[in-house]
């Protein structure tokens, strides 16, 4: 169990940077996002769409993010999937976070 309430792949891996099967650990903001590209290898871009308060005009405003997730070849999330991403450790330059399950 990693400390998140998701459940464990069914198959299993020997990536080093699995938080299920390997030993990299997940720490800090968990979210759900949806898998916009899947090119890279081992490698996602998610999208996260949150509100965001406009003090000027009292209202939210929708605005959208998109970062790079690390993607255990257990879990190997495709194009449309809706996914659970948790921060994790730095993995390279840009990668901070590792998907965690599909929803």
């Amino acid at each position: 169990m990693i400390g998140i309430n998701v459940e464990e792949p069914s198959t299993t891996c020997d990536d080093k940077n699995c938080p299920f099967h390997g030993q990299l650990s997940v720490r800090g903001r968990v979210f759900d996002a949806e898998v916009v590209s899947d090119k890279m290898r081992k490698s996602v871009v998610v999208k996260r769409e949150y509100m965001k308060f406009v003090d000027k005009y009292q209202r939210y405003e929708k605005r959208t993010s998109r970062l790079t997730a690390h993607n255990p070849p257990c879990i190997d999330a495709k194009v449309g999937n809706k996914v659970k991403v948790a921060e994790c450790r730095p993995l390279s330059k840009t990668k901070n976070f590792v998907v965690v399950g599909v929803i």
